[in-house]
């Protein structure tokens, strides 16, 4: 995949995920008090994660040819921790 397959791929699966943890904070508000602050605590990391996976995409789109390898890799890799810690929350 090259450098602009793998920029098109991560904008569709970050939209996607955005959308997916938009869901996450509607369920939230409707839980109880006590299972809201956990949720939110989960949330908030999510969102965190993924403001690093958008700063890596930016880093992925000014790379250059010899090094949007390495970028695409850390973003490989927080993809897939975001991908987990968000399949426990569904």
């Amino acid at each position: 995949m090259d450098q602009k397959d793998s920029q098109k791929k991560y904008e569709a699966q970050l939209k996607e995920w955005g959308a997916e943890l938009d869901k996450l904070k509607e369920q939230a508000q409707k839980k109880s008090a006590e299972s809201k602050i956990s949720s939110q605590k989960k949330i908030d990391e999510l969102e965190a994660r993924m403001q690093r996976l958008n700063d890596n995409l930016k880093a992925l789109k000014e790379a250059g040819n010899e090094t949007w390898g390495n970028v695409k890799e850390e973003l490989d890799k927080g993809a897939d921790a975001f991908k987990k810690q968000l399949k426990e929350l569904l």
